[in-house]
């Protein structure tokens, strides 16, 4: 644990000072992961880290409460936006349609205050969200880069202990707070336990779908299976359809920070 928070920091750092910025934020939802990106964010920026807070009116009390102990227990500087405004501009009556409406108008502020402080949005999302693609695309899968992409869910609260982050946000059950008792496992149907055990298998260990469903439930792997290759696309930059002898993401394939 000790040697993932110091290679974590050193990442954070790289990623956003090779830019030739000094700035990040990141959203700050009470949730676990979010904390421990804003616990090793302010380790590794100081006060060049800005937590944002970004409540509805479909927030619980506990989402505000919790994220507000925990930028005073690790001295994090915070701000609060609300983003009911918004949707009461624009009400929608479907929970999903919400919910990913509201992750989209939550990144739009993240990325604007990103620009008002010359800075960069670092990301929150979890290996287990990624690759099941449990996330809103242009949403809360968004980032300039994230820290916490290769952790599983199950990895997180241990890794959230071992860094001293709140009692309350490590206990509650695992929410995106997109509208009043969402859970995120209910809604997947399984414990990140459960999901995650066969996820490390299938990805990293490279088991097949057969060997695993001599071991697990069946629906259980089919549900991973399908839910990893349908959300593909959530994974990568659009398809450029090529038409010229060198394309965006085809055979023009510079890095990121390229330089001259």
């Amino acid at each position: 644990m000790k040697l993932i928070k110091k290679y974590l920091i050193k990442f954070i750092k790289d990623e956003l000072y090779k830019t030739g910025l000094k700035k990040a934020v990141c959203g700050l939802s009470g949730g676990i992961d979010s904390a421990v990106v804003a616990v090793l964010a302010k380790e590794a920026l100081g006060d060049n880290f800005k937590g944002i807070l970004l409540p509805s009116q479909h927030s619980s009390d506990s989402s505000i409460t919790d994220a507000i102990a925990l930028a005073k227990k690790f001295d994090i500087q915070t701000e609060t936006i609300s983003i009911a405004p918004l949707l009461d501009a624009y009400p929608i009556d479907n929970n999903l349609r919400k919910g990913n409406f509201s992750a989209r108008m939550r990144m739009a502020i993240l990325y604007d205050k990103a620009q008002e402080l010359n800075g960069m949005v670092i990301g929150t999302s979890n290996k287990s969200e990624l690759l099941l693609g449990y996330g809103t695309i242009f949403g809360d899968l968004a980032s300039a880069f994230n820290p916490i992409g290769d952790l599983y869910k199950s990895e997180i609260f241990e890794f959230a202990k071992f860094l001293g982050v709140n009692e309350e946000i490590i206990s509650k059950p695992p929410s995106a707070d997109l509208w009043e008792g969402q859970s995120d496992e209910a809604d997947l149907g399984y414990t990140y336990a459960q999901i995650d055990e066969v996820l490390a298998k299938y990805v990293d260990e490279r088991w097949t779908k057969e060997e695993l469903i001599e071991i697990y439930e069946q629906n259980l792997v089919e549900m991973i299976i399908k839910r990893i290759y349908q959300n593909q696309f959530k994974r990568k930059m659009p398809p450029i359809a090529k038409l010229k002898s060198r394309t965006i993401t085809h055979d023009f394939l510079y890095e990121r920070d390229i330089k001259l």
